[in-house]
Parts: structure tokens; sequence; C-alpha cells
């Protein structure tokens, strides 16, 4: 095998391991339907909600279009109540007729993390039998890394069977009586722009209903109680088509409206409301860090209760780090565990929100012991280029210890390696490196997950040393320079002179000397290539510093111009003779 097809197979092998590294260090992300699956009756509405997780890494972007049999389902309103995107790159939208729902948004810094992100609320109106899928034809959800990483892994769909029946049920925001009298006028439908979604808590006191009636509609009755299948028994003064309540008291709430025709009054729509404008009662946040105050992992117990719409979820923030959404169900026995977090002093806190998004906080101080810094026991201050960095030391207890080697224009390259059973770790850089003074730390992290504090930082420093051994004697980098640089002189002084000789001799004797001429010629011919083998030997070299490198660049540049003007002065000569 060449060496070109040697140096082609290192480059290939290299670029695949950091592909597959790039790939397998990558966190996950899910999108999903929840509930991904029901059945419900043809009228009834119902509401599937989009859900980003992303527990590994914080995300702060999410785009997504989606699917629906336009013939099976229509949406009846988009619900963005509760979301976590803070700003809308572009608007949640649907088309009936293509059976498309689209969304952009991102969440400001820092981002997102938790498991159950609520995107947002669609509110599907089933309109006649059959299995409708509804699905992600695409999405993405981008890390908050400032390299917009796509860090989407997974996405659940969502099928719904729809079930013919003779009528919706009640709270549905359609009629719930069937038609009874041919000719009358059928269920009317109504709808809120205030409290679109029958299924979901408002805090909104002030609820809107309209409706649309065609022509022959004579009368209407209308009236707001807290049953579910009220008929209404007082006829309005106009026909009018919509009305708002004002300052409702909190609690399920139910619109009724009829319409009359010459034949006779038509079936009675109903409309849920639900409102709720009452916190999450008050509650306290209590720490558990069994014992251990260097526990990264500790429990958190703070369960509370919500009287009327019940708690939807926790949303936890320790400091400016990205908030962990935690559902009821996801509480084992009254406890919550913490992820691992970095020794320090933080302000925790937790916020209860119900599902009308009212909510309740609570905050703590938390405090979490660093473990003991490792110690650097062994290094070497100065090493050559090309030579790997070497580095001992010790551990409190087993685990893994991550390397921080910092260059002068302060970028970092780190590595990790594991202790042996004691705690002991030797580290042996897997790469060279250039001239220059680096500073490098360690950090520890057990078994457990505990980080400590950074180590000591030591100095090491790569340069070339001051003399290089040829068989048993010591020569100096300078020294080899200096050398080259008085033979170029005297060189250059050599065929000055030998010109001017033969001028000289020229002029007395009138004799033709251009095989003279074209022999020195040779001679200088002769060192240049001598001197430029030389160069060559320490061209490139990674221990030269820039100012060396310099010099060997001059001698070059030299070497040529001297050359170009003996070939001048012999042309010159040729002339003459």
């Amino acid at each position: 095998m060449s060496k070109r097809s040697i140096l082609h197979f290192a480059l290939s092998f290299c670029i695949l391991i950091f592909v597959f590294s790039i790939f397998n260090t990558v966190d996950a992300a899910t999108l999903s339907l929840s509930p991904s699956s029901g059945s419900y009756s043809v009228g009834q509405t119902f509401t599937v909600t989009i859900y980003v997780a992303s527990t590994d890494q914080a995300m702060n972007a999410v785009s997504a279009s989606i699917s629906f049999p336009s013939d099976l389902l229509q949406v009846v309103s988009l619900s963005k109540t509760s979301s976590i995107i803070t700003n809308w790159v572009q608007e949640p939208s649907f088309s009936n007729n293509n059976g498309t729902i689209t969304l952009e948004g991102i969440v400001l810094n820092p981002g997102y993390q938790g498991s159950s992100g609520r995107i947002l609320s669609i509110s599907f109106k089933a309109k006649s039998r059959g299995t409708a899928n509804v699905t992600f034809t695409s999405s993405s959800v981008l890390a908050n890394d400032g390299l917009g990483t796509n860090i989407l892994k997974s996405i659940t769909n969502g099928q719904y069977l729809i079930k013919s029946t003779s009528a919706t049920e009640p709270g549905a925001g359609e009629a719930t009586t069937p038609i009874s009298k041919t000719g009358t006028p059928q269920a009317i439908k109504i709808q809120s722009s205030t409290h679109p979604d029958p299924n979901n808590w408002y805090q909104d006191t002030n609820p809107k209903f309209t409706w649309s009636l065609s022509e022959d509609i004579t009368k209407i009755a209308f009236t707001l109680d807290q049953k579910s299948s009220t008929v209404p028994n007082k006829a309005a003064e106009q026909l009018i088509t919509s009305y708002q309540y004002q300052d409702l008291k909190e609690g399920v709430w139910y619109f009724h409206l009829q319409a009359k025709n010459a034949l006779g009054w038509g079936d009675v729509s109903h409309f849920k409301v639900q409102i709720d404008k009452t916190p999450p009662e008050s509650f306290k946040i209590s720490i558990n860090n069994n014992g251990d105050e260097t526990n990264p992992q500790p429990y958190l117990s703070f369960e509370t209760k919500d009287a009327l719409s019940d708690i939807d979820h926790y949303e936890i923030q320790i400091d400016n780090q990205p908030i962990i959404q935690v559902l009821p169900q996801e509480i084992k026995n009254g406890k919550y565990q913490l992820p691992i977090t970095p020794g320090g002093t933080y302000q925790l806190l937790v916020r209860a929100l119900d599902k009308a998004s009212n909510f309740t906080i609570a905050t703590e101080t938390l405090t979490i012991q660093s473990i003991k810094a490792p110690i650097i026991s062994e290094y070497s201050e100065q090493i050559q280029p090309n030579e790997p960095i070497t580095i001992k030391g010790t551990a409190a207890s087993p685990g893994t210890i991550e390397i921080f080697i910092q260059n002068e224009a302060k970028e970092i390259f780190s590595e990790k390696i594991n202790t042996d059973d004691k705690g002991n770790w030797d580290y042996v850089s897997s790469k060279s490196f250039k001239k220059g003074i680096y500073a490098v730390w360690v950090q520890f992290t057990d078994k457990r997950g505990a980080i400590s504090e950074p180590s000591e930082i030591v100095k090491i420093t790569v340069n070339l040393p001051l003399f290089i051994q040829i068989g048993n004697v010591l020569i100096s980098y300078l020294s080899i320079i200096i050398s080259l640089v008085a033979l170029i002189i005297f060189l250059v002084l050599i065929i000055l002179y030998g010109i001017r000789k033969i001028k000289k001799l020229e002029q007395i004797k009138k004799i033709d000397f251009t095989e003279e001429e074209k022999e020195l010629y040779q001679i200088f011919v002769y060192i240049k290539n001598e001197m430029t083998n030389q160069i060559a030997n320490l061209d490139g070299q990674p221990y030269l510093s820039d100012s060396e490198a310099k010099i060997l660049e001059n001698l070059k540049k030299i070497l040529d111009i001297a050359q170009k003007g003996i070939i001048d002065i012999l042309k010159r000569r040729g002339g003459k003779n």
C-alpha cells in the first residue's frame, strides 16, 4: 500500500469516527399526540394535544405539519393555552379543505427541558364514520445549543375511531337532541371565541357565544345555567346572533339555544364552558438528600391541590436553568427526584399550574456540597512538540476524570478517563500540541454523578529544546541558522570577487573567460543545491518558531536573488564578447 493510500485510509477512518461520535452524542426529543387513540361519535368534539419531550437537553424551537382526513374530521379551533412556546414564528393555522395543520414557534432562552411540554391543543369534530389517522408529515425539534441541531428522534401519531350515533354527548358544542319534527329547525351550531373548547378550562369569566340563523327562523330562545340539558322556556325579544355574559362565578356552565320557524320550535343546542380563576392551594417545598449533603440528586416534596380544574402540571426551575415540566403522575409517593445538579447554592422555584393556567409559586434554597476536587500529583512542566501531555493524580473515590487543556487563544481541548478502584488516574493525551503555553486542570465525577470543583491549574510549556543531538554532539538550532546565513554571505562575496577578478584579467590579457564564468556559475549552483537541501530539512518542522521559519524563508529568497543576479551578469558578459 502506498503512502498516499495509507493517508487516505487514515483520513477516512478519522472522518467516520468523528461523524459517529457526533451522532452518538446528540440527545433525543420526541413529538407526540395525546391522546394517541380514542373512540368518538359522529358530531362529537374532542381535543388532541401536541406535546414535546426533551429530557436530556433543552430545546428552543419546534415546527410541525400535521395531516388529518378531512372527510372524517374537522378542526373546530386551535388553542395555545398553557403552551411552552413564547414566540410564534408561524402562527398555528389549519385548512379543513386540505386536512392540514401547521405551526412553528420558539422557546426563549434557556429553552425547555422536560417530558411533557404542551405545544398546541387541537379541537376536532367527528364528521363521519371511519378510522381517522392524524399524523406528523414533517417536523423538527431544535436544541438550545446555538447550532440549531435537530434532536427529534421519534414521533407518536394518533388514530381515532369515529362511530355513528343519533346524538352527541352534552357539552360537545353541538345539538344534543335528535330531530323530532319534520321541517322544524335543526340544532344550531354554537361557537365561542372566548371559550372555544368545551373540554378546556379558562380564566375568563365573560363567555361570549355566537351562532348563525337561517332566513326561516322567526324566534330564538336561550339561557345559561349549570345543567347540561336545559330547554329554554323564554323567547328572546330580538333575533340576535351573539350574546356575552359578564362576571360569571367559577364552575361548569351550559349555554342552551333553540330556534323556531313556521313549523314550530326545533332542537336544542348545548355548549359547555368551564371557568376557573382561582390558583392552586399554596404549598411548601421540602428537600431530602438522604443525609448526604453532596447528593447530586435530592428529592423534592411539593404536592398541592386545586379545587376546580385540578393540577395540570408543575414547573421546576433551578436558578436560570431550563424549566423542567413535571406531570402529577410523575411524582412518586409525593416525591420527585431532581436531575443531576453540580455542587453549589441555588434558588429553587416550583410553579403549580391548574388546567386554566392559574398558578401558585413556592421557593426554597437548594444547597449541594461539592465533592473534593481531584489532585494533580505529577506532570511535565515542559515538553517538546509532537509529544503527548502526561499527567497523574488522585481522586477521592472511583469515578471519571475530565481533563481540560486550554491554549493561549482560550480554545479548550478535553478528554475523559476512568480512575482505578482507588481513585488513582494516569492520563496521556491522544494528540500532540504545537508550541505554546497551556493551562491544564481536571474535574472529577463520582459514580453517583456528583461533580467536583475544578482542580488547581498547572501550566505546561510546549517548546523545542535549546539543542539537538547529532551523535554525541549537542548543536543548538540557533547555531544552525546562523551558520546558514554566514554561508550565504560568504557565497555571495566569493561570486562577486570571482566576477570582479575575471573582469580585471580580461582587461589585462584580453582573453575570453566564458568557460571560467560557466564553471564559476556551476559552483554556485552546486553550493545553492546543498544549502537548499539543508533548508528543506528544517522547513515545515513543528518545532520551529514563527521567527525561525521566517529566517529560513528569507534565506531561500536570498539564494534566488543571488542566482538571478549572476545569470544577468553572465548574459551581459556574453553580449559584450
